[in-house]
C-alpha cells in the first residue's frame, strides 16, 4: 500500500456494498484487523466516518468488494494525511449540530444510515454514522430520526459544558 495510488474521496458515492454479492476473502482476520485499525482512526478523522461504519457492517463475513472498499479507505488516507483535527481558540462558544440520513438504500435490509457532526465553536467536537434500528417508512422519518439521535448529543454536550462551568455564547442550533 506504500506505493499505492492515493484516492480523492474514502468511497464513492455510487457504491452500493452487500453481503450477497463477491466472492469470499482468503483471510478474513487481516479484514478485520484493518478495519478495527480504522474504527480508531475514526476518533481523530471524522471524513472517514461514514466509510468505516460501511465496511464495519460486514465484519462478520467480508467479501472481496469490502476488502477493496477497505483498500479505497486507505489509500484516501494516505492521499489526505494532512488532514486532521485543529482546534482553534475564539471568543464566541457556539454549539453548532448537524445531521443527514438516507432512506433504503441499504441493498440487504433497507435500514436507513443517519450521520451527525456538533461543532463547537467551529471545532467538531461530536461525530458519528451507524445504522438506524428499524425500517422507516419514509424519508421525512428517516431525517427526523436522525436530527432526534443529533439533539440528544448536543443536548449531552450542552450538560458536559455546564458541568465543566462553560456557558456558550447563545442557545445550540441544530
Amino acid at each position: 500500500m506504500d506505493e499505492a495510488k492515493g484516492s480523492p474521496t474514502p468511497i464513492p458515492t455510487s457504491t452500493s456494498l452487500s453481503q450477497h454479492v463477491g466472492s469470499a476473502i482468503d483471510n478474513e482476520s487481516d479484514y478485520r484487523s484493518i478495519v478495527g485499525a480504522l474504527q480508531y482512526v475514526v476518533t481523530t478523522r471524522p471524513d472517514i466516518t461514514f466509510a468505516v461504519n460501511k465496511v464495519c457492517q460486514f465484519m462478520h463475513k467480508p467479501l472481496d468488494q469490502h476488502f477493496k472498499a477497505v483498500k479505497r479507505i486507505l489509500r484516501y488516507l494516505q492521499n489526505a494525511m494532512e488532514y486532521g483535527l485543529q482546534f482553534t481558540t475564539v471568543v464566541n462558544l457556539d454549539l453548532v449540530g448537524f445531521s443527514d440520513a438516507n432512506w433504503g438504500t441499504n441493498v440487504d435490509d433497507r435500514r436507513p444510515t443517519t450521520g451527525f457532526c456538533v461543532f463547537l465553536s467551529g471545532n467538531p467536537v461530536a461525530w458519528g454514522s451507524e445504522k438506524q434500528q428499524v425500517v422507516s417508512r419514509s424519508t421525512a422519518e428517516v431525517e427526523y430520526r436522525g436530527f432526534a439521535h443529533t439533539v440528544t448529543n448536543v443536548i449531552w454536550l450542552e450538560s458536559l459544558l455546564s458541568e465543566l462551568h462553560v456557558v456558550p455564547s447563545k442557545k445550540a442550533t441544530v
